[in-house]
């Protein structure tokens, strides 16, 4: 729409599915002076031509050119033309700059050839009401009588036509508007009755956002029963009610979520990455568990910008715990990490108009087909993101099943990480138990599949009788119950060390792995056999990768395939006690396969380093936008 009124001109644009609400908007907007007309581009054909005569009554004047399907001329030329005229004289145009040929929601030329025509700013808008879809090719929507509805507008943009971003940055921008019109249109407070008479316009989000607010004063009431099974601290608790329990520091936040510890140790390359590009910005890192939060406090000790660093529980998802901290936070970036999608989180980063980044995106099969029975909320959550970053191409397939979005470069941030950190005199004194002895490790073991790492070292004893097997259970709460299969093995988290007859040693301490996998000659790495309780999906193998370590799988590895395809044939898979057993004893006994697998293993992995440094500079760059 393009005002020209004291010298000002802009252009409003519209997407095609907001077009019937425009003569009620206007009637309500009618401008006070006379001189001040508002056109609208309308197509020739026949609905638009009705269009037209309804809109007349409310002095919408309407221009008549578009394009058809089949891309045929139906006058654009000539309506550019008189919309130039229009602009000249200090009138309104309001245009849909998408047509029938498509794509839907892509910005057209024409919209930019007539802002540099005319020289005049674009003021993107977007609209929402309640009503239903028709099942046309742009999806219109029918508004419903006295429904509710929302109008909201973007600040002015000048698109250059000569650059190939403008199209981008005004349908981003539109893309983004309508967002946030439906979003403030669905948080509107519904009454019952109207509720009652208008159930179209109750959408999965809004459910959501009514569920978790309705549940909200039952929540504290878990937080206490966490409490008392040890998942909660009891110091931190109400963090997970949005309250705050540390001070904000003065400058730019950026917000890192990292839900597990898998999460925490992807991200904390980029979080280092990021403070180390701008010292003056600090990191606030979330975490959804206990032991997540213990590994970034640990790990942050390690790191040069440690100072920079804050940790906080992430809030649940209900509305007034997530705007109570993003008020007090005012992060300027959010940052979430692979698959931690919150319809209510990211609802509200978007109305605060906070940039979101999702990195290393996943989406398993599983994951895909539970979305797919929610299509809208997943649809608008990753409509949100500024960039979606998808940690492999499958994991993008899966992405675009919802929509078109705006990808950055695809890449596992894993791959990019530098090697696990270690104690060093921790190191020393673990090679010293261990000096001499050929080392099994089992790393991130879980319930279902240790009978089975146990059998196989028994076995492979018979053939290597001074085998030492090192257990690293991935829930560290599980030693003792490990300790007790493994015949009361000595456990590490109460201060045990191997001697040298010790035949396996349970080590149930957190982020210890960069220790063993130094000390360790041949790597098992657990959550991969059938046996696992929960479907199994594996590990991260490139962690061990980087240590000259042999490695050796069961068959379930969906949740990290690139990463396995990437190592080939590197990579030993194993389905039974006797196939692991013969694995190891196989490694074991020749010095030069062992060395020669993990050379192949950690040379498949060279040279993603680029990817962590593309991440930080489009990070950094919204932070100072």
């Amino acid at each position: 729409m393009l005002t020209g009124q004291n010298g000002l001109t802009t252009i409003v644009a519209f997407w095609h599915e907001i077009l019937p609400l425009t003569p009620v908007i206007w009637w309500w907007a009618e401008p006070q002076n006379s001189q001040l007309r508002l056109y609208v581009l309308i197509s020739r054909n026949a609905d638009g031509r009705m269009i037209a005569e309804i809109v007349r009554p409310w002095r919408i004047w309407s221009i008549a050119g578009s394009s058809d399907r089949k891309g045929k001329n139906k006058g654009g030329a000539a309506a550019i033309r008189r919309m130039r005229a229009c602009l000249k004289n200090g009138s309104l145009v309001a245009i849909t700059p998408d047509g029938p040929r498509g794509p839907r929601r892509i910005v057209q030329q024409g919209t930019l050839a007539l802002a540099s025509l005319t020289d005049k700013p674009v003021v993107p808008v977007g609209a929402s009401c309640s009503g239903f879809r028709l099942k046309s090719w742009d999806k219109m929507f029918f508004p419903l009588p006295f429904g509710r509805g929302a109008f909201v507008c973007a600040d002015p943009i000048y698109p250059d036509r000569k650059n190939e971003e403008a199209t981008h940055q005004l349908t981003e921008s539109l893309t983004r508007q309508m967002m946030l019109a439906e979003e403030k249109r669905c948080h509107r407070t519904v009454s019952v009755s109207s509720a009652f008479f208008h159930p179209l316009k109750i959408t999965p989000s809004c459910l959501w956002y009514g569920a978790a607010s309705v549940l909200s004063p039952a929540l504290p009431f878990l937080l206490r029963w966490r409490q008392s099974k040890g998942k909660e601290l009891p110091s931190r608790v109400r963090e997970k009610m949005g309250f705050a329990t540390c001070s904000r520091p003065s400058g730019k936040v950026i917000w890192f979520h990292a839900a597990s510890v898998g999460e925490v140790v992807s991200v904390l390359p980029l979080v280092e990455s990021c403070l180390t590009y701008n010292p003056d910005c600090h990191a606030l890192v979330t975490t959804g568990t206990v032991t997540a939060a213990q590994l970034v406090e640990k790990r942050k000790n390690t790191l040069k910008t440690n100072n920079n660093i804050i940790h906080q529980f992430v809030p649940f998802d209900v509305p007034r715990w997530g705007k109570r901290f993003l008020s007090y936070w005012q992060p300027q970036v959010a940052v979430f990490t692979e698959s931690e999608l919150w319809p209510n989180l990211f609802g509200l980063c978007h109305a605060k108009n906070l940039p979101v980044i999702l990195v290393n995106g996943r989406m398993s099969e599983r994951s895909l087909a539970t979305w797919s029975k929610a299509p809208d909320v997943i649809r608008r959550m990753l409509e949100r993101c500024r960039w979606v970053f998808p940690r492999s191409a499958q994991d993008k397939a899966h992405f675009s099943a919802f929509g078109r979005l705006n990808y950055g470069p695809t890449g596992d941030i894993k791959m990019a990480a530098p090697p696990l950190p270690v104690d060093e005199k921790a190191l020393l004194q673990v090679k010293k138990c261990t000096e001499g002895r050929p080392v099994f490790l089992a790393a991130s073991t879980h319930e279902g599949e240790e009978e089975i790492i146990l059998q196989a070292a028994a076995l492979a004893r018979k053939k290597i009788p001074q085998l030492l097997t090192v257990i690293v259970p991935r829930h560290p709460e599980r030693g003792n119950v490990v300790a007790a299969l493994a015949g009361g093995a000595p456990r590490r988290s109460m201060g045990a060390l191997p001697d040298s007859t010790t035949p396996v040693w349970v080590c149930d301490t957190l982020d210890e792995l960069g220790l063993f996998y130094r000390v360790s000659d041949c790597v098992f790495i657990g959550n991969s056999l059938e046996e696992v309780k929960g479907h199994g999906g594996g590990h991260n193998p490139l962690e061990p990768a980087r240590l000259d370590n042999a490695l050796a799988t069961g068959p379930l590895i969906q949740n990290f395939t690139d990463a396995f395809e990437m190592l080939g044939q590197s990579v030993t898979v194993t389905h039974s006690a006797e196939s692991l057993a013969e694995w190891v004893i196989s490694v074991l006994s020749d010095k030069q396969v062992m060395m020669a697998r993990a050379v192949a293993a950690k040379e498949a992995i060279a040279g993603h380093s680029g990817l962590l440094m593309t991440l930080t500079e489009k990070i950094m760059a919204l932070v100072q936008a």
